[in-house]
């Protein structure tokens, strides 16, 4: 069983949340970098965690996303009293609010996989095997990233989680957004993940009733212990 530090930060303004993210990461990329130079004895294994938070209103654009994709101005932005940041993972804009479950694994990948297209996978799972326990069925969209529900309809496809990461080193960050009651209309001020002909729908909208956020943690947190062969630390 590998240790994984977990802590939930609350809501958490988006840049505060991305520095703290940044430290870490850091952190971990230069014991790797250290471990290097030691001898086998002397090297030092490196930590992993996971970060729960929510976000207050902000819309966040990958590298690979396109700046259009947001349709708010400066002043539009201000009467929805949210922020817009461009940042350093992939994909492309989307959204965070209050009722969001993001989740930010900060992952030295050696000490699990070095594969990141596993490592996406099992992000996937752990919010489809969360969906589960709510009697729904979360689904891989073929070409896209993300968990959705009824892919395989074109006019009923819609998309509950996100999920945009970094990688250095085989150490990750960024990680999921999973809707689980969030406000749904801020969607409606972009191209979600540039993809314009797709829904976007929450576990309250899909179960008519607003789920308890601490039972939707602790499903999520087993599962991901599950698929990571992980025990997670307080």
């Amino acid at each position: 069983m590998k240790k994984v530090f977990f802590q939930d930060i609350g809501l958490k303004d988006y840049k505060e949340a991305w520095d703290y993210q940044e430290t870490i990461f850091s952190e971990v990329v230069e014991q790797k970098i250290f471990n290097r130079n030691q001898s086998e004895n002397q090297a030092v294994a490196t930590s992993n965690y996971l970060l729960f938070c929510e976000h207050p209103h902000v819309y966040t654009l990958g590298k690979s996303g396109e700046e259009n994709h947001l349709l708010l101005n400066e002043e539009g932005l201000r009467a929805k009293a949210a922020t817009f940041y461009k940042i350093n993972r992939g994909g492309d804009i989307t959204y965070h609010g209050p009722g969001q479950l993001v989740g930010y694994p900060i992952l030295d990948l050696d000490n699990f996989f070095t594969d990141i297209h596993k490592y996406l996978r099992f992000l996937e799972e752990s919010i489809i095997l969360t969906m589960e326990e709510y009697g729904l069925k979360g689904e891989r969209y073929p070409g896209y990233t993300g968990v959705w529900l009824d892919p395989g309809n074109p006019l009923r496809a819609r998309k509950i989680c996100a999920i945009g990461v970094r990688s250095s080193r085989w150490v990750t960050m960024h990680g999921f957004a999973f809707n689980v009651s969030p406000d749904l209309t801020y969607f409606g001020n972009i191209i979600p993940c540039g993809i314009n002909d797709k829904a976007v729908t929450s576990l309250e909208k899909e179960l008519g009733r607003k789920p308890d956020m601490e039972e939707v943690k602790k499903k999520l947190k087993k599962h991901f212990e599950q698929l990571f062969d992980c025990e997670l630390i307080p």
